[in-house]
């Protein structure tokens, strides 16, 4: 463990000629104070010296004029520049007074302001030059005395080369403006030994800790870091404290865009290992002076698993669909996939028909991956899955204190988390006639207003929409806007019925057959492949075309995964008897009455095929004979299914 010392701050003064003689003659009165060494050397012979005190390195040099200003861009020791004071100046002008008519006032770096303000105040005619390095320092002295003018008032160079030129020369520099740089240096020498102080007191703590943990400041420069995050970062640096003073993210470039923006936590991987990675302040002086970040390796991780599976799942918006999971070969179908690639080309507002359970979602979702805005959020919403408050809420998000319960710092609303990526609005026929005219305006003018806010934030979003409804019924009865189906029926897609697709069944029952094998073992050697999934299925195939299918394709999962239970349990080499068949999924093997049953059958999916019919006309522009080739029916079908849905045409 290092040790607080409490040597006298070493100091550094360098100079020479005229400065250098002021240094030696109030040394004496620092020596309990400071260890003080007046080197002669100045400009780069000053730089190697200092350089090469490896050992016995000075906390804070103090300098004048060019020379200053030279160290302070070459060393990495702090540099105190004498300044002179306004007494220095008029004492100096008026000594210069005497010795000659014509004075001039040079310095280095502009003339104070102060000085010239007091020149013009009392009506002294002085000429007040500048220098910047030591030629133009040679260069304006020449210039003077060719210039007339008898006595110069500087720093020792200038005043040196003054004497050179013939000319009188008066330090600008007093004792008073000397003792002022060297209390200058004292300040900044104790201030920095009580900062190396407070990190070593930190980083003996950093280093007894378990977890891995690094402190910076506010600038993300490391002030401390301990041993066990030096390994994970895979540092092979035995000291830490030549890290300190380092950006973080130069050290580590493996933590750029993983470390929580706000106090908190978050999940990431460092190397390959999961960790819990926590933000906190680093409090000094009683105000936020940098953060602290730990990081929190796998097996501590497990106890928070929930929580922050929890967190990570509520703010990651992914499609999981593509177009290649939607299964099936019939002509309808292979129409549906032709117009979700057509359609992902656009930022059209698309709305898609379909009766419960026949991959509206899905279908979104492959529009999505396939669009422009794939690499940014797909937010879905059931609109008839909340409350109207609670799905204002969640749509629009909330200022805080806009309401009791109201989450501190507010929220912001699933329209938001959707920027840059695809709002979908499922079942948007159950939406409340309040949020309509809310959601309207998000699609007209692409801002939102969270509830309690004025302020409105700009989104650049894209709006599916799906519905088992007839809009149209909704409009003319009055529980749904006019005006809003029209901003969301740009582009539609209608979703066959599994009844009007039979022809696919038998793929969809083999695919969701091998999707339980994935998920169990035992059935997984039992349906190894494709071709087995479709023998087990065989007998039941004919049974499964006729069915109607009120559920659609979530129906079939059910039926499938209620079959892939009975397998797992049997021999491999046992089929599945008819009989065991019709115990599992006795609804398909139900002969559908004529009379009243039959009729609600096709109340069910009446309004759906009116909506599938519609689209498809719209589609080839209101051609009936194209749009009944399309839909593989006749004009009198047509005539009679658009009629069904309440709407003739």
């Amino acid at each position: 463990m290092k040790t607080q010392t409490f040597a006298r701050p070493r100091i550094w003064a360098t100079g020479i000629s005229r400065l250098r003689d002021l240094f030696i003659d109030i040394a004496g009165d620092y020596a309990e104070r400071a260890e003080l060494n007046v080197l002669a050397l100045g400009f780069e012979d000053a730089v190697r010296a200092i350089e090469a005190s490896e050992g016995e390195r000075p906390d804070v040099i103090v300098a004048g004029g060019s020379n200053g200003a030279y160290l302070k861009s070459r060393v990495s020791v702090p540099v105190v520049i004498i300044g002179p004071t306004g007494f220095d100046v008029m004492h100096a002008l008026a000594r210069a007074r005497r010795e000659g008519a014509r004075v001039a006032l040079v310095t280095h770096g502009e003339t104070p302001k102060e000085v010239e303000r007091f020149l013009g105040a009392y009506g002294i005619e002085l000429i007040c030059e500048s220098y910047a390095t030591t030629q133009d320092a040679e260069n304006l002295v020449l210039d003077l005395r060719d210039r007339g003018v008898d006595v110069v008032v500087g720093p020792g160079m200038v005043t040196d080369l003054a004497a050179e030129a013939g000319m009188g020369a008066v330090f600008l520099y007093s004792r008073a403006s000397i003792a002022a740089a060297f209390e200058t240096a004292l300040e900044v020498a104790q201030a920095m030994r009580s900062e190396a102080a407070r990190r070593n007191r930190l980083d003996n703590l950093l280093q007894h800790l378990r977890d891995g943990v690094v402190a910076v400041d506010a600038d993300g420069r490391i002030e401390a870091i301990n041993r066990p995050l030096m390994n994970a970062l895979g540092l092979g640096i035995a000291d830490s404290s030549r890290l300190a003073g380092r950006a973080l993210l130069d050290v580590a470039p493996a933590l750029d865009g993983m470390l929580p923006a706000a106090d908190g936590d978050v999940f990431g991987k460092v190397r390959g290992v999961s960790y819990a990675i926590h933000r906190g302040p680093l409090a000094g002086d009683g105000a936020s002076a940098g953060t602290l970040f730990t990081f929190q390796e796998s097996r501590a991780v497990e106890r928070l698993d929930r929580t922050l599976r929890s967190r990570q799942g509520a703010q990651e918006f992914v499609a999981r669909y593509r177009l290649e999971d939607v299964v099936g070969e019939s002509d309808s179908i292979e129409r549906v996939r032709a117009l979700v690639r057509k359609y992902a080309k656009s930022n059209a507002t698309v709305l898609i028909l379909g009766e419960s359970g026949t991959g509206k979602e899905m279908v979104a979702q492959s529009m999505h991956r396939l669009s422009r805005r794939r690499d940014f959020p797909f937010v879905a919403i059931n609109c008839g899955a909340f409350p109207e408050a609670l799905l204002e809420s969640e749509l629009f998000g909330y200022e805080e204190g806009a309401f009791t319960g109201a989450r501190k710092g507010g929220k912001a609303g699933l329209i938001e988390a959707a920027h840059r990526g695809t709002l979908f609005l499922d079942e948007i026929g159950e939406m409340p006639p309040s949020l309509q005219s809310r959601l309207l305006r998000v699609l007209q003018e692409r801002e939102v207003v969270r509830l309690g806010s004025t302020e409105p934030t700009r989104v650049d979003i894209r709006v599916i929409a799906a519905t088992h409804r007839t809009l149209a019924d909704g409009v003319a009865n009055g529980s749904f806007r006019a005006d809003l189906f029209y901003r969301i029926n740009i582009l539609s897609v209608a979703l066959p019925p599994l009844r009007a697709r039979s022809g696919d069944i038998a793929l969809l029952a083999t695919e969701l057959l091998l999707q339980a094998a994935s998920r169990d073992k035992a059935l997984a050697a039992r349906v190894p492949d494709r071709n087995a999934a479709m023998q087990l299925l065989a007998p039941l195939e004919q049974t499964m075309r006729t069915y109607l299918w009120p559920g659609n394709v979530r129906e079939l999962q059910n039926v499938i995964e209620r079959i892939a239970v009975e397998l797992a349990d049997l021999p491999s080499d046992t089929p599945l008897p008819m009989d065991d068949f019709e115990a599992i999924a006795p609804e398909l093997f139900e002969i559908a009455p004529e009379g009243e049953g039959a009729s609600n059958l096709r109340q069910l999916s009446r309004s759906a095929e009116a909506d599938q019919v519609r689209a498809t006309l719209d589609e080839f522009g209101g051609d009936r004979d194209a749009a009944c080739r399309a839909l593989g029916i006749s004009k009198t079908t047509l005539w009679r299914k658009l009629n069904a849905g309440g709407n003739r045409r």
